[in-house]
């Protein structure tokens, strides 16, 4: 097959994004790249672009009887991370949160396939070094939490979703996500050392950046595992990425399949209910049981968050367009629920 000709830059001479499912990863998204304007074709100038923008990265790690991950946030005024290790069989969790105001000490690359980003504070630091390669993470904590961890992309890997969306009349977002990929390094925190290629672990990334709307809510659901000889990834969403687009998306031994419009069922005033996540394509017919969870919760006026993000396992059925449905029981993942005014 004829591959597509390398992607340069998501936005072209005039500022422009180009929107839809890529088949490769652009080599740069740059909000100083932008020509972006209010609903009403005011053109913003740099100061309020820079403020506008927004971009996040996240690595997540699992395993049957381990959860960790790294975060790292400029939200434009602020810059934010968290991490954390999980262990379900005990209960034991340790979580560092971070704030930064104006992002000091905080850089996100504008490379999402050769890039590296990083976070310098006094409690913390973390690198995300991205390559052709692949993608790493490096944290290390004044109160021990530790991560090294690492996996590996290419043709022989899982294939990303990337794309870009409008959001509002005059935003767009691009993401790039991967799920469903062995990850292998060690964990150290919530009183235990793990090495993540003995016990079997997966990891999900993403790399998302743009211009949101003022205010953003979104539902997400991920998981990575081995079932019997098939190796899956999803990861869907609801509330973002889905305008004419969709991030929406299952990985079948590294294959990338389209999944519809998802529809997520959970209780924000019990946070031991299960949550359920359906397909409107009837891929998906999925609980979610929650067994720990990271929050963020801030409101400051202009700028408020109040986000979850649950641990847990999916039990239920799969059943990919063109191949044999799939039982899962206990497969680990993630849901999450977010709002965010920025």
């Amino acid at each position: 097959m004829t591959q597509p000709p390398p992607m340069h830059s998501l936005l072209d001479a005039n500022g422009r994004p180009a929107l839809g499912v890529f088949e490769q990863t652009p080599d740069r998204v740059d909000w100083r790249d932008a020509d972006y304007c209010s609903p009403l074709g005011r053109r913003h100038g740099r100061l309020r672009r820079r403020l506008a923008y927004k971009q996040f990265e996240y690595f997540g790690i699992v395993a049957p009887d381990l959860f960790a991950g790294c975060a790292l946030a400029d939200l434009g005024w602020v810059g934010a991370a968290f991490m954390y290790v999980y262990v379900p069989s005990t209960g034991a969790m340790e979580s560092i949160s971070i704030r930064r105001p104006l992002g000091r000490g905080l850089h996100l690359t504008h490379q999402p396939v050769t890039g590296h980003s990083h976070l310098h504070c006094r409690r913390a630091t973390a690198h995300l070094r991205y390559s052709a390669a692949g993608r790493a993470l490096q944290v290390e904590t004044r109160s021990g939490l530790e991560i090294d961890a690492s996996f590996a992309e290419g043709p022989d890997h899982c294939q990303p979703m990337s794309l870009c969306t409008q959001t509002a009349r005059n935003g767009w977002v691009y993401a790039r996500k991967i799920a469903g990929t062995r990850v292998y390094g060690q964990v150290t925190g919530a009183g235990v050392t793990r090495d993540l290629g003995e016990i079997g672990a997966f990891a999900h990334h993403d790399y998302s950046a743009g211009f949101m709307r003022r205010e953003t809510f979104w539902n997400w659901a991920c998981f990575s595992a081995q079932v019997g000889e098939r190796r899956l990834g999803l990861n869907v969403s609801c509330g973002v990425n889905e305008t004419s687009f969709s991030e929406n998306c299952l990985w079948l031994d590294g294959a990338r399949i389209a999944v519809g419009p998802t529809h997520f069922d959970f209780r924000r005033d019990d946070l031991t209910a299960a949550w359920t996540v359906r397909s409107a394509c009837g891929t998906l017919d999925l609980q979610f049981v929650p067994c720990g969870r990271h929050t963020e919760r801030l409101n400051a006026g202009l700028i408020a968050s109040d986000f979850r993000q649950d641990f847990g396992f999916f039990s239920g059925r799969l059943q990919p367009p063109g191949h044999d449905a799939i039982e899962i029981t206990q497969v680990p993942g993630f849901c999450e629920d977010q709002f965010a005014r920025w």
